[in-house]
Order: structure tokens, then C-alpha cells, then sequence
């Protein structure tokens, strides 16, 4: 289920890091648990279960353990394991383009 397009301030976003970061914690551990003859079925079930969480918040799943916050004008961008928000990139850059907040 896809949640709403949210705005957030960076005080928002940095309020729901802890919980994405546990969301995020605990499905990559359920991936790593996974034997290796595990069949792609479980590792899609455990990562979809994942970005539905996530996208029930408003945030924007961009890639594996990767999310955006939008802010209006680009994204607050976080990647599983930093361990603070510390970035954002415009709409047009994306991953490749962000730069460290001050």
C-alpha cells in the first residue's frame, strides 16, 4: 500500500529516522538470515514488507535501504547503515549529486 506524497521539514525526517532505521535494521537482519539456498521469493516478501512501511510514512523508497524525504524543493537522503540524516540532493541530481548538510 502506498502512502500519501508528504513534505517533510528536516526536523520531521530527522523525528522518523529512529523508526526507519529500526524498520531497516530489522529487515536487513531478516535478509542476512536467510540461508543462501533461500529461494527469491523470501528475500522480495521481507523487502517489500519493508518499502511498505516505509511508503506508508510518505517517504520515497529509492532503492535497496535507500529513502528520500521530500522537502519541497529536493530530498533529505538516507541510506541504511548511516547513522544520522546528513544529506540532500535536488529532484534532478539524485543519489549521485548529494552533498553533506552543514
Amino acid at each position: 500500500m502506498r502512502g500519501l506524497k508528504k513534505l517533510f521539514t528536516y526536523e520531521e525526517a530527522a523525528a522518523l529516522l529512529p523508526e526507519v532505521q529500526r524498520l531497516t535494521g530489522d529487515a536487513v537482519a531478516e535478509v542476512e538470515s536467510l540461508a543462501e539456498n533461500s529461494d527469491s521469493d523470501s528475500y522480495q516478501t521481507i523487502i517489500g514488507r519493508w518499502a511498505d512501511a516505509i511508503t506508508s510514512m510518505g517517504i520515497e523508497v529509492k532503492g535497496l535501504w535507500l529513502i528520500d524525504f521530500d522537502n519541497g524543493s529536493g530530498y533529505y537522503c538516507w541510506r541504511y547503515p548511516e547513522e544520522s540524516l546528513q544529506y540532500f540532493h535536488t529532484y534532478d541530481e539524485g543519489f549521485p549529486g548529494r552533498v553533506k548538510l552543514q
